[in-house]
């Protein structure tokens, strides 16, 4: 064989290795990536269920019986609070409100959620009140 048809032979088999590599490589990163995607769509439903379900529980909490209010005087919010409590308004003599935060499992505040506490316990809190009229009243 001649010199010629070697190096053809070599350039043949070089490129088919590199061909073949390139293969390779490209399914271990397709399936890296899909594997990656599959875990990162767990994680997502896993947060998302743990979120609707501290959700749903939040709704829920007035009704279990260790809860210390009366539920028919409690008012949910849901954000950045989750319920306004008015202690006594069920016999029409309101005592207090209380800002009610529900936290499930290890869940914190969240930092809005302590500035509220804190805006709260520093007495920054005012009554308003808006006034609408009706075209024709005075």
């Amino acid at each position: 064989m001649s010199t010629a048809g070697i190096i053809a032979i070599v350039v043949v088999v070089a490129v088919l290795v590199i061909i073949f590599s390139i293969f390779i490589i490209r399914a271990v990163y397709e399936k890296r990536l899909r594997d990656e995607l599959g875990e990162a769509r767990k994680d997502a439903i896993s947060r998302s269920r743990a979120s609707l379900g501290g959700k749903f529980t939040e709704q829920l909490v007035p009704f279990f019986p260790d809860f210390k209010y009366d539920p028919t005087e409690v008012r949910f919010i849901g954000s950045p609070i989750d319920m306004v409590v008015f202690p006594g308004l069920a016999q029409g003599n309101p005592r207090e409100v209380v800002i009610l935060e529900i936290k499930t499992g290890n869940s914190q505040l969240t930092s809005v959620q302590r500035k509220i506490r804190q805006l709260i316990e520093d007495g920054m809190v005012r009554w308003d009140e808006v006034h609408r009229w009706e075209e024709g009243e005075e």
